[in-house]
């Protein structure tokens, strides 16, 4: 399979409709495959097709799968052709093999998933981008029931805000800005996960009672001034992604990633500059990258990076204030070309969380996010 790793912990609940009415199949796809525990709809979508969110083309006027989701391991699938000539994937009855899961667990629990968020859960899970209001409107640590300043699994924190009794709440520290290319305008602020403690007193702000917190887990030592947000709020993931192209054009930029790398691949998380206005969760992107200027002088042609600083100025002033250049100097603005495709899976105000789903080349910081 072209994407293992996307493969074995991926699959989309539906699809953008196929550019072409016919589906190319692979000329190496096997006329028959048999599900395999693990395996997901874009796992075997991938066996059959190069662009694998295509797969409700190929399982669609299907008579013998109601719900394409509802395939079990043991399946025997058949690749046949309509009389129209398209390319359709249906269950051989007349095939079964049965797993030893399969003999002793009831079939309707063991139907392969869209999405196992069990396994991809400790790359999305407290993953949050959160504006600097959102984050002083926040229930927050005044101290310990010891004099430290640093605190960990046991330790009792007291909190300024009204609590919920018995429940569980994500602690976290306001961390670095993502900022707009180019710019410095904050959209929202990267917030780290410390720790998560439980509620056993639930305060009276107004009293001045601070609520009180076991600490239950921590991955770093919780600090006076970090922040409480219930466990769960921003956390939750649709068990099925509508995958799908924006209908109007979209351009914005990767800003950051949730590794803190500058360079990412299939399966890396990364922040994009678009929020609640321009994209919705399932939303599918093209990633492109700006190909570089080229200056061409006496010379010849050289990259613009690579001229002296006199060609680059002289290049700069007069394409800013309108002047043509002279027959032997004139800079060549290049196209972006594509480098990969990403789905958002994550909205904010003003900016979203995207999952790398292909990718030709590195991708980087920088690179555009569009639909055109």
């Amino acid at each position: 399979m072209k994407y293992p790793l996307l493969a074995a912990i991926l699959a989309l609940g539906a699809a953008f409709p196929s550019i072409a009415d016919v589906l190319t199949i692979k000329k190496d796809a096997p006329k028959q495959y048999v599900v395999k525990k693990g395996d997901t709809l874009w796992d075997i979508s991938g066996v059959y097709l190069d662009e694998p969110w295509q797969w409700p083309d190929l399982w669609q006027m299907n008579p013998q799968i109601n719900n394409p989701h509802l395939i079990y391991p043991g399946d025997s699938l058949s690749l046949i052709y309509d009389a129209d000539g398209n390319p359709r994937l249906v269950v051989n009855e007349k095939y079964k093999k049965l797993s030893p899961d399969g003999r002793i667990t009831p079939k309707g629990k063991n139907a392969i998933p869209t999405l196992p968020l069990e396994l991809i859960r400790p790359f999305l899970s407290y993953e949050q981008a959160l504006s600097n209001d959102e984050i002083a409107d926040k229930p927050y640590i005044l101290g310990a029931n010891s004099n430290t300043k640093m605190n960990v699994t046991g330790k009792i924190v007291y909190v300024k805000g009204n609590l919920e009794l018995h429940k569980a709440y994500a602690i976290y520290r306001k961390g670095e800005p993502y900022t707009n290319p180019g710019s410095d305008k904050v959209l929202a602020y990267k917030v780290d996960l410390m720790g998560v403690g439980r509620a056993f007193r639930t305060g009276d702000e107004e009293q001045g009672i601070p609520a009180s917190v076991n600490i239950e887990s921590v991955k770093r030592e919780v600090k006076p001034s970090d922040f409480l947000v219930p466990a769960m709020q921003g956390n939750t993931l649709p068990a099925y992604f509508n995958m799908k192209r924006p209908e109007r054009p979209i351009e914005g930029n990767i800003i950051g990633s949730a590794n803190e790398l500058r360079e990412f691949s299939t399966m890396d998380i990364v922040v994009l500059n678009l929020g609640s206005e321009q994209v919705k969760v399932g939303h599918v992107l093209d990633i492109e990258r700006q190909s570089p200027d080229v200056l061409e002088g006496s010379h010849g042609p050289r990259y613009k990076e690579d001229s002296n600083s006199l060609e680059k100025l002289v290049a700069d002033t007069n394409e800013f204030f309108g002047v043509k250049p002279d027959k032997d100097s004139k800079v060549w603005h290049m196209p972006k070309e594509k480098v990969g495709e990403l789905m958002i899976f994550k909205v904010y105000d003003k900016v979203s969380y995207a999952l790398i789903v292909k990718n030709q080349h590195p991708i980087r910081v920088g690179d555009f996010a569009v639909i055109n």
